[in-house]
């Protein structure tokens, strides 16, 4: 941006949900570089909570709260299939905007979304909090400074427990018209993941099932990758797992170095081995950490480059086309799945 933005960054906040703890607290921790002035969710009781918490105006009805407010930015955390036309009304009100993982359920809705943000000159941000783990950012370093030599083979694991009592609470969950599966709800961050460590995937082969959950989508998926640079790579993803979530992993293999980054959502390091040594191998026990729920710490320092974004002093972390990237493989994948054939990318 030219023009910096020298005030603090006004945020209208939309879906006082699950994760909604994560982006209020992580504001008011923030609130020296930034201002909750609205609240908005169609349950009233939320909504008042959420006001209570931050101390900003509460609307049931998101037109009104567009229509009322004066904001820089909208934070989105509605159910998933919503984000790309709330997205777009917030970008044509005039407001920057950031959504929740992942920022679509489909491909066509996500451009939308983005070609929205590009025509008003407003800026998108698509939430990937699990980058600015403390393990992962140990990783990523470990992956820009050439240590594994070349990567031959990266995981995940997303081994985790929603009980059918998840599904019930909000009848939303599990659809494929707002929410999607394993792949696409709990795995995202994790498809991510992958990406952003090893690069641009070239093909799909994917087998998904609905085991045990009533539901529409998947509970349950595996998933093989091609990367464009010739390594292979799965994801592996369940909701199913006794009795509680018991492993959100990844692991890199390369030609000198094997890591693991274990726990039950990459926030301990497991395995760390590289054939040279770097200052970096002092300091692993200084980042694992117990995170408080499966989304740790990354919101705040999220929030924090979004707001910087803003002011015209940093670039997005993560915006809509890195947004889009990890779409566009977890659809890829249920292409696969459904047609029992191996998916090429670009798709569309």
């Amino acid at each position: 941006m030219s023009k910096k933005h020298k005030s603090k960054i006004r945020v209208a906040f939309v879906g006082c949900g699950r994760i909604s703890r994560n982006h209020l607290e992580s504001m008011l921790a923030l609130k020296k570089e930034c201002e909750v002035v609205a609240v908005c969710d169609v349950v009233p009781e939320r909504a008042d909570a959420a006001g209570r918490k931050t101390g900003a105006e509460v609307f049931t009805n998101y037109d009104e709260m567009l229509r009322s407010v004066n904001c820089d930015l909208v934070s989105i955390a509605t159910p998933s299939g919503m984000h790309p036309d709330m997205g777009e009304k917030a970008a044509d009100a005039g407001f920057h905007v950031l959504t929740e993982k992942p920022m679509a359920i489909d491909l066509k809705s996500a451009d939308r979304l983005i070609d929205a943000c590009d025509k008003n000159g407003k800026l998108l941000f698509v939430v990937k909090q699990n980058r600015l783990n403390a393990t992962m950012r140990l990783l990523k370093n470990a992956v820009d400074k050439g240590r594994f030599g070349r990567i031959y083979c990266a995981h995940v694991n997303v081994f985790w427990q929603r009980p059918q009592a998840y599904y019930d609470m909000a009848p939303w969950r599990g659809t494929w018209a707002l929410d999607g599966g394993a792949l696409m709800n709990q795995a995202s961050h994790y498809v991510d993941t992958l990406c952003w460590l090893v690069g641009d995937v070239a093909a799909v082969s994917a087998i998904t099932g609905t085991l045990a959950r009533k539901t529409e989508a998947e509970d349950t998926a595996s998933v093989s990758l091609l990367f464009a640079d010739g390594a292979i790579g799965s994801v592996n993803a369940t909701m199913l797992t006794y009795p509680k979530n018991f492993e959100g992993s990844v692991t890199i293999l390369g030609e000198k170095g094997t890591v693991k980054i274990g726990g039950v959502a990459i926030n301990r390091i497991d395995h760390w081995e590289f054939a040279e040594y770097d200052d970096d191998d002092k300091i692993i026990e200084q980042c694992n950490y117990t995170p408080p729920n499966i989304y740790g710490f990354g919101h705040q320092p999220y929030y924090e480059n979004v707001f910087a974004a803003i002011r015209g002093d940093a670039v997005p972390g993560t915006d809509g086309r890195t947004g889009r990237k990890s779409l566009e493989i977890i659809l890829a994948a249920y292409k696969s799945a459904r047609e029992g054939i191996r998916v090429e990318l670009p798709f569309s």
